[in-house]
């Protein structure tokens, strides 16, 4: 019976080391998503910058036709002015060039506005686009690193299924519907040491006379409290179990 327990132990090592090779497996596209969250992020706050500048350049350029259009009124204010023949005419005239040349001048000044405002968003788009590409990057760096990780899990979990194959071909089928069913119901932990007249699997106590037998590792035995099948790592079976 000492194999058996030797061989069940040796199953549960497989299993738990499969178990983690699809835990990893299958955890990939969970990081994949991650960083792809932050490409979108960067990519919807790229936008918001492109429609920010985008309407500061509009602004400017409805300021700049508006002030081409003053800029005409004004010349022909002034080709009008020789056409005056009085005073009155002539001083009303001078008042109403001041006042569109006031209008232009107030143009020019957020015109100039507009422009810093306009340079300060592409400044921080041009960043944000950065900031996009860098991501990209990331994200494509990441995919072929990860890729690399699919790789070498998936052939070890080839090759740990080999193992497991070979293992099973030891174990009495009582034995082995038994650590299935513990498996199952213990979340894929079925075999555990028991250790000072306690079971590792659930840290209850186990009562002295069934520790004293399970010392034996003649047969197998489970824990009373949680089921799980016990070995003891004595000394003389620490090459054994």
């Amino acid at each position: 019976m000492k194999e058996q327990l030797r061989f069940l132990n040796a199953l549960q090592e497989i299993d738990s080391a499969i178990a983690k090779k699809i835990e990893l497996i299958e955890s990939i596209p969970k990081k994949i998503s991650s960083i792809e969250h932050r490409l979108k992020d960067a990519l919807l706050l790229y936008d918001k910058e492109k429609q920010k500048y985008e309407a500061l350049e509009k602004k400017k350029k409805d300021k700049e036709r508006s002030l081409d259009d003053v800029s005409e009124r004004i010349k022909k204010l002034k080709v009008r002015t020789s056409e005056i023949k009085n005073n009155k005419e002539y001083q009303a005239h001078l008042k109403e060039i001041a006042s569109v040349q006031k209008e232009q001048s107030a143009l020019e000044d957020e015109i100039l506005l507009s422009m810093e405002s306009s340079d300060a968003a592409m400044k921080d788009l041009k960043r944000v686009e950065n900031k996009v590409h860098a991501e990209k990057e990331t994200l494509e760096e990441y995919k072929k690193k990860l890729a690399g990780e699919i790789v070498v899990a998936e052939k070890e979990l080839a090759e740990l299924r080999l193992r497991r194959a070979e293992s099973v071909k030891h174990i009495d089928n009582d034995a082995y519907e038994l650590y299935l069913k513990m498996l199952e119901s213990k979340g894929g932990l079925a075999v555990v040491e028991a250790r000072d007249e306690i079971c590792l699997g659930c840290n209850m106590s186990i009562p002295p006379q069934l520790f004293v037998e399970l010392k034996k590792n003649e047969k197998i035995m489970q824990c009373p409290q949680c089921g799980r099948i016990l070995f003891w790592r004595g000394d003389g079976d620490a090459g054994e179990s």
